[in-house]
């Protein structure tokens, strides 16, 4: 479960950063994960949950939006969102040559408090 280690390393970026900002505190954090990601939500946010007791993310509010995947098809140039990366063109049943959204995995934005 690499979510773990994921909700440790957001952890520790907002600490680095609440340090660069003198901030006493953050207020609430932003952060995307795409449906093609390789992150499961679920488990991100139930492991985040569990290690910011007693962290600088302890009294934050915590957004998790989720990304739809999104893929274009070489086949017929449709775009179409994407369940999972083998997910086939719904129009011509061909395979997507190009991911166009939904494997990000990324801190947006920190509110702080100084």
């Amino acid at each position: 479960m690499h979510e773990f280690s994921l909700a440790i390393e957001v952890i520790d970026l907002a600490q680095r950063e609440a340090e660069k900002s003198r901030a006493k505190s953050i207020q609430e954090i932003n952060i995307e994960v795409g449906d093609l990601s390789g992150v499961e939500a679920d488990a991100f946010e139930s492991a985040l949950g569990l290690l910011i007791k007693d962290s600088i993310l302890d009294h934050a509010t915590v957004n998790i939006l989720r990304i739809p995947g999104k893929g274009r098809c070489n086949g017929c140039e449709y775009d179409f969102e994407m369940k999972h990366r083998m997910a086939t063109c719904p129009k011509c049943l061909c395979f997507p040559s190009e991911i166009k959204g939904g494997d990000e995995f990324r801190v947006m934005s920190l509110v702080v408090d100084n």
